[in-house]
C-alpha cells in the first residue's frame, strides 16, 4: 500500500471515533485533509467541527461542514490528528505543517485526542524529525540559542526564500538532531523558555488513542 492508501485507511477508520450530533476537533496535514474528505460524508450526523488551522476551516468549509469558534465551545467528545512521530507511549512530534499551537489548544478541550498516521510514524524515540517550536519574532535569536544550548540545532524554518509565519504571525524554529529520551521534561523545558509560544511536543498530554496504517489493515493502540 501507498503512504496516502494507509492515510486513507486511517482516517476511514477514524470516523467510528465521532460522535453523532457532537463537535468534532480537526488537525492540520495531509492525514487530516484524508479525515476530513472521510467526515463530510457524515456531515449530516454531526453539529460541526472546531478547525486547528485556516488551512483545514477552509477545507471543511468547502465540504459544507460547519465551523466553530472554539471560544463558543466548552467541550469535545473528541479531537483527531495526525502526527509526524508517535512512540509506543503515545507522546507526540506535531508541527510539520507550523499549527502545533492551535493543535495543542483545540486538543486540550478535547476528551480525548485520536491520532492517525501511518506506520512509519511510530518510534522508539522521538527526535529524527526536527522538532518544531512556534516562537515571537522578537525573540528569534534568543530562543536560538537557548534551543541549541539543549543539544540540538535550531534552524529558522524558511518558505520560499522568507521566514514562514503561523496563522498566529508568528515564526517556527526547527531542532534538529535530537534524541528525546523524557518528552515530557523536555516539553515543559522548553515552553519556559521566554518568547516561546509552545513546542511541538505532545506528551504531558499526548494521543489516547492511535490508529497506525499498516500493511496488514488499520492497527490501534491505545494509552
Amino acid at each position: 500500500m501507498t503512504q496516502d492508501e494507509l492515510k486513507l485507511a486511517v482516517a476511514q477508520a477514524a470516523i467510528a471515533y465521532v460522535v453523532e450530533g457532537e463537535i468534532v476537533g480537526v488537525g492540520t496535514g495531509s492525514t487530516a485533509n484524508f479525515f476530513i474528505d472521510e467526515l463530510a460524508k457524515i456531515k449530516h450526523k454531526i453539529k460541526g467541527a472546531v478547525a486547528s488551522s485556516e488551512a483545514t476551516a477552509s477545507r471543511l468549509s468547502d465540504h459544507g461542514i460547519t465551523v466553530f469558534d472554539l471560544n463558543d465551545v466548552s467541550s469535545m467528545p473528541v479531537y483527531i490528528d495526525g502526527a509526524d512521530e508517535i512512540t509506543a507511549s503515545g507522546a507526540m512530534i506535531k508541527g510539520g505543517g507550523a499549527a502545533l499551537t492551535r493543535e495543542k489548544i483545540v486538543a486540550s478541550v478535547a476528551k480525548s485526542f485520536v491520532c492517525i498516521a501511518d506506520g512509519s510514524k511510530l518510534v522508539n524515540l522521538l527526535g529524527q524529525f526536527p522538532l518544531p517550536v512556534e516562537v515571537i519574532p522578537m525573540a528569534r535569536e534568543s530562543v536560538i540559542r537557548a534551543l541549541n544550548s539543549i543539544g540540538g540545532e535550531a534552524k529558522l524554518r524558511i518558505k520560499d526564500g522568507v521566514a514562514l509565519l503561523t496563522d498566529n504571525g508568528n515564526i517556527i524554529v526547527d531542532v534538529h538532531g535530537l534524541q528525546i529520551a523524557d518528552p515530557v521534561a523536555l516539553e515543559q523545558q522548553i515552553n519556559n523558555i521566554v518568547g516561546v509560544v509552545t513546542v511541538g511536543l505532545f506528551a504531558a498530554q499526548g494521543a489516547n488513542v492511535c490508529l497506525l496504517g499498516t500493511a496488514n489493515g488499520v492497527k490501534t493502540l491505545q494509552f
